[in-house]
């Protein structure tokens, strides 16, 4: 190899390096909203029926229970035993949940759980899902999520901002 394009190959390689490296950190945290599919409810629920159909998407694939819902928004949280990240992340978006009436925290472990992955395209954990009252999908948060954004994406889907409790 010539000394021209060993030069190349020593500066071309770290700064396409940089750049994804940059890129991949731009997108982590940041809350990208989730378009709701033909036929799921976009605003607040008002007949039972209508609230049990919908619950049928996203957390009926998740497992979940109406007693496991918040009655306006649900964060469920993907982590696995092995996540450095999702405790702290755990806790924060427990704390957020808290200072919401009617939201609520849930955190799912894969770490044995791979179809609930494939199902979710889970890449990396933590990875966050903002579920609205009727149990569909709103938002999706991959990495450690920006806590001001999640706030704004629950002001934005229940309509008031927290409430202290």
């Amino acid at each position: 190899m010539d000394w021209q394009a060993a030069l190349i190959a020593g500066l071309g390689l770290p700064a396409l390096a940089t750049v994804v490296g940059l890129a991949w950190k731009a997108r982590t945290g940041r809350v990208r909203a989730v378009p709701a599919s033909a036929g799921q409810a976009t605003g607040p629920v008002v007949a039972n029926a209508a609230a049990a159909a919908a619950r049928s998407s996203s957390a009926a694939a998740l497992g979940l229970v109406d007693a496991d819902l918040g009655a306006d928004a649900t964060l469920v949280q993907f982590s696995t035993e092995y996540c450095s990240r999702c405790p702290a992340t755990a806790r924060q978006l427990g704390e957020i949940a808290d200072d919401y009436a009617g939201v609520r925290h849930v955190e799912i472990d894969l770490t044995h759980r791979a179809d609930l992955a494939d199902r979710f395209h889970v890449r990396q954990t933590p990875t966050t899902l903002i579920l609205r009252a009727d149990g569909t999908t709103t938002a999706r948060i991959g990495g450690v999520p920006r806590l001001a954004a999640v706030r704004t994406q629950l002001e934005t889907l229940i309509g008031s901002p927290h409430v202290a409790s």
